[in-house]
């Protein structure tokens, strides 16, 4: 994982706070990415809930955790994906079917690849989670 990637950096964090059994964990720097990324978790029901706070730098996003996520972590290299092409990367970051989301960032905003695929618009595959 390199330094001056954000999201893998708190795709971790989240990961290890999770595994420890921590309720809360603080994502810093916080970038708009990251937040929609955590939006999706919240949808899929991954994470209670997240809140920006301005730190007067670049601020930082509380992140209240469930002891939903087993495992997520970013994709790299960022792979595109159609809206029919989904299987292939289930398959590849996916423990089981139907189990986990794959995070797209799409034309539309970051969604999970179930909402990707209902709306029939592909994107690149950021992330992970189940």
């Amino acid at each position: 994982m390199t330094a001056n990637d954000p999201l893998a950096s708190a795709l971790s964090g989240l990961d290890n706070a999770e595994s420890v059994g921590h309720l809360t964990h603080e994502v810093s720097p916080a970038s708009n990415q990251i937040g929609q990324v955590l939006e999706v978790f919240y949808d899929r029901g991954y994470i209670d809930g997240f809140e920006f706070v301005e730190d007067g730098k670049a601020g930082r996003f509380e992140v209240e955790l469930n002891g939903r996520i087993n495992e997520c972590g970013p994709v790299k290299p960022r792979y595109s994906a159609a809206a029919d092409g989904f299987e292939k990367w289930e398959k590849r970051f996916l423990p089981a079917r139907d189990f986990g989301s794959l995070i797209v960032s799409t034309s539309h905003g970051v969604m999970s690849h179930y909402e990707s695929r209902s709306e029939g618009i592909g994107g690149q595959i950021i992330a992970y989670v189940y």
